[in-house]
């Protein structure tokens, strides 16, 4: 029997037709899974992925396992485990450690398991699993042969950590994909973190003033879909060269201290640190609701809305009501925690087969390449990129063009124009 913690291992039968659904649509995930199961690429292997414990992550996982991998999970925020999930991966023999709703105590303990488990690889959404390695538990870095980051806050703090010279093994950025962050990014934080405040909120979108925070391929999905059913976008950025693009596609671009006093609907997609702060708060009208789709929940200052405010209310699961002491009222979803996940159920599985299927094959590159590597943060190999892009396009059954061998000889030489 695997090590655990689990809300209620009851509740295994629902996760496990929940798997089998989303894996219905992982079909590249479900491709890479035939082979591992005849290669075994990571027999002997143990494996800690500190990851959101979805459906989709748990199809990742059985890949992994069907692979050789001797796999332990555990939670990346404490707001985004199914615990039907998390129950039907320990019946599927993964050791796993997740609780919806845990505590900052048991958030960290859990990661703490999944270390005991001595890995190998890592797996890391967000790199709390990496810093605590790099901070706390550095006794087990000898042992480690590389990793996989899923997210782009992560990828900033690996990158930090490795231009401090302080990381200690190599990590692929599997966020920087190309068939990563152009679609998972994009599609996938565009459309569910739309379904998350509409669960949370019942809100309609059309004529709503949605002001959305970053235009990094997270803001260009957030506003596309909110423009789609309606809205009407502002843009707040620090990059002059992403905020000019959101110009041209048409959106309003303006400084957080303007931004606040028209918002309606505020989605912080940053990676960054308080982007919406005490003194944005003190602008705000009467009835502004705050969403966050970057991974912590620090994008909002939530300890300063606590502040200024002089009483509390939840009126809706994941809506918090902050009454202002002029009267107005700020209402925050999902704790400010990542609200795809808190409020609804996170990206689809169709976009998160692409993603999953970089995680799965850079592990395998990362087995059989990491003498070869050094302490830093590498990019996908380009052709994984193109492989999960060409297996993708494979099972939506859509076929393209291949060069000619004149074609391949023009695009190669330089003596040859008009």
């Amino acid at each position: 029997m695997p090590n655990f913690d689990v809300k209620d291992m009851s509740l295994a039968a629902l996760g496990k037709k929940r798997i089998d659904w989303a894996g219905r649509e992982m079909k590249t995930l479900s491709l890479i899974k035939e082979r591992f199961e005849q290669e075994k690429p990571f027999k002997g292997i143990r494996i800690a992925a500190c990851l959101h414990i979805t459906t989709e992550t748990a199809n990742l996982g059985l890949v992994l396992k069907a692979g050789g991998a001797d796999l332990t999970l555990c939670a990346s925020n404490p707001l985004s485990t199914q615990d039907e999930t998390a129950a039907a991966l320990v019946e599927h023999g993964i050791n796993t450690f997740a609780i919806h709703g845990e505590d900052n105590e048991s958030y960290y303990r859990h990661i703490a398991a999944a270390l005991d488990a001595k890995p190998q690889l890592t797996v890391d959404d967000g790199a709390d699993l990496v810093a605590t390695l790099h901070s706390q538990r550095t006794e087990l870095l000898s042992g480690i042969l590389g990793g996989t980051e899923e997210t782009t806050t992560g990828v900033i703090r690996l990158r930090a950590l490795a231009e401090s010279g302080k990381l200690c093994y190599p990590i692929i950025a599997v966020n920087d994909a190309k068939t990563k962050y152009m679609f998972d990014n994009r599609y996938g934080t565009g459309q569910s973190t739309l379904d998350g405040i509409t669960r949370a909120t019942n809100f309609l979108w059309a004529s709503k003033t949605v002001v959305v925070v970053g235009y990094g391929w997270c803001g260009h999905g957030v506003a596309m879909r909110a423009k789609g059913l309606g809205a009407h976008i502002i843009v707040t950025e620090v990059d002059p060269v992403k905020a000019l693009e959101a110009v041209m596609d048409g959106f309003s671009v303006m400084p957080m201290a303007e931004a606040a006093k028209v918002g309606d609907i505020f989605i912080t997609v940053t990676g960054d640190k308080h982007v919406i702060d005490a003194n944005h708060f003190k602008l705000m009208k009467d009835g502004a609701t705050l969403a966050n789709s970057g991974h912590f929940n620090s994008e909002i200052n939530i300890p300063a809305l606590e502040t200024l405010a002089c009483g509390k209310e939840t009126i809706r699961p994941s809506v918090e009501e902050y009454k202002m002491k002029d009267g107005r009222r700020i209402y925050l979803l999902g704790e400010g925690r990542l609200i795809n996940l808190a409020a609804a159920e996170g990206h689809p599985a169709a976009v998160m087969d692409m993603s999953f299927a970089n995680q799965a094959l850079s592990l395998e590159y990362l087995v059989k390449n990491h003498t070869k590597l050094e302490k830093k943060v590498y990019a996908v190999p380009e052709e994984i990129d193109r492989a999960v892009a060409a297996t993708k396009l494979s099972s939506l059954n859509v076929s393209i063009d291949t060069l000619t061998e004149e074609q391949i000889k023009y695009l190669s030489s330089w003596q040859e124009g008009t």
